[in-house]
């Protein structure tokens, strides 16, 4: 507690103190080295190469969605939108028809607070299950309310639950992936929790069944994702810890299923505000770098956006070396996802956010940083309307060969002047 403090002390000074200019100084600590926020992005023009719909079940209460995925799940062609609600507490299906419009099925409505959720063969029967991270309750609590669930696919539009992990504390995320080269699939499984979390990987022992094994016990827990960060052939998980001094750490795997721990980032205060991490190869060099957002507003009532919110690039420099770079300030920054959206074969970012100041009508939910090359972006607002955007995925939604949008709302704060609950963006000349 006095560490968060101590830090909101020294943030106040340098607000008075007119010192919040490119760099920013979070904590008293002497042996951190202090972070460079001067923006690699400028501003530029409206992008006007989007046009929005909303899509789903109709509302009568501020939506709380918390993930979207865009993913062919009856392997028709089409398609299809998946959705973890923390306001019904569902996880449904938007099934994409002939004619472009989607149609809502719950898959299940027994999840309190789905996080997230992972679509993939599990089983290896030639369709899609769904692996479902559960909070059990959305705001910060230390009650074991975490769960992980299975929705196996049994066909004709039937899931059946598998509880895999219950009783602890909050789940955030899962990942499938095969961390012991054993030919299965085993689960990344990242738990928020509040003062107690923990990041730990579960191995699939066949049937359904796992046995856990721990990697780490910190709370704050948001993203682990399985990716080959050092290129020896075997998965390695990089997780985002978004409590105390807000660090990304490596496990370094050997491919037999032990991972030793690495610190790769930093940020050395408690209110920098961690909301994400995605790893794409976004200088194309070949080797994965972590894109980070850093944009919560959680610990604030009101929840507000903040000077030092925004978007970064860790550089992978090799050897697990990653350099920061900032790319854009942008206030409430919660999720970023790459996109070629001029075709170019570069690797433009389209960023979202929840916590902006939407008593300004101005304020904008999704922003463009399209990349103009040499690790230059241009800064360009999408729009301001719907507000309160967590939930963000990329994909050629109508299949015409140009990456589209699906966004969905988290309207937690007022004002509740410009809802959406999901909405499809299909893309269309600028």
């Amino acid at each position: 507690m006095f560490r968060k403090i101590a830090a909101k002390i020294i943030a106040i000074v340098g607000l008075v103190g007119g010192l919040f200019t490119a760099i920013w100084v979070f904590n008293i600590s002497p042996q951190r080295t202090q972070l460079n926020l001067t923006p690699l992005s400028t501003d530029g023009s409206p992008f006007q190469g989007f046009r929005p719909r909303p899509i789903g079940l109709p509302f009568d209460t501020p939506p709380r969605i918390s993930y979207v995925q865009i993913v062919d799940l009856n392997s028709d062609g089409k398609q299809d939108v998946l959705v973890c609600d923390c306001t019904k507490n569902t996880v449904s299906w938007l099934r994409q028809e002939s004619d472009g419009t989607f149609v809502e099925q719950v898959i299940t409505d027994q999840l309190i607070a789905p996080a997230r959720l992972d679509c993939t063969d599990v089983d290896h029967d030639g369709d899609l299950d769904l692996i479902v991270a559960v909070l059990g309750k959305l705001f910060p609590s230390n009650e074991k309310l975490g769960s992980l669930v299975a929705l196996e696919n049994k066909g004709q539009e039937v899931f059946e639950p598998h509880v895999l992990l219950e009783s602890v504390a909050r789940v955030s995320d899962v990942r499938c992936a095969d961390l012991d080269c054993d030919q299965d699939l085993d689960l990344v499984v990242t738990q928020f929790g509040y003062d107690e979390g923990e990041i730990r990987w579960l191995e699939n022992v066949g049937s359904w069944k796992y046995e856990s094994r721990p990697l780490q016990s910190r709370p704050g827990g948001i993203h682990s994702i399985p990716v080959d960060l050092n290129s020896d052939g075997n998965l390695d998980i990089v997780s985002l810890i978004s409590q105390e001094d807000e660090s990304i750490f490596a496990f370094i795997g050997d491919g037999k299923g032990n991972f030793r721990e690495q610190e790769l980032f930093s940020a050395n205060n408690p209110d920098f505000g961690s909301s994400g991490i995605w790893v794409n190869d976004l200088d194309a060099d070949g080797a994965p770098d972590i894109l980070f957002c850093n944009g919560d507003a959680f610990d604030y009532f009101p929840p507000r956006p903040w000077p030092w919110h925004g978007v970064q690039w860790l550089e992978n420099k090799g050897d697990l070396r990653f350099e920061f770079h900032r790319l854009a300030d942008f206030g409430g920054a919660v999720n970023a996802q790459v996109i070629d959206i001029g075709g170019d074969g570069d690797l433009d970012i389209v960023v979202s956010s929840a916590f902006n100041d939407w008593a300004k009508p101005t304020s904008q939910s999704l922003r463009l940083l399209e990349n103009v090359g040499t690790n230059k972006y241009l800064n360009r607002p999408i729009t301001n309307s719907p507000s309160h955007i967590q939930a963000l995925a990329i994909g050629d939604v109508n299949n015409d060969g140009l990456p589209d949008l699906v966004t969905g709302g988290m309207h937690i704060s007022a004002p509740h002047n410009r809802v959406g609950r999901i909405t499809l963006w299909l893309a269309q000349a600028e």
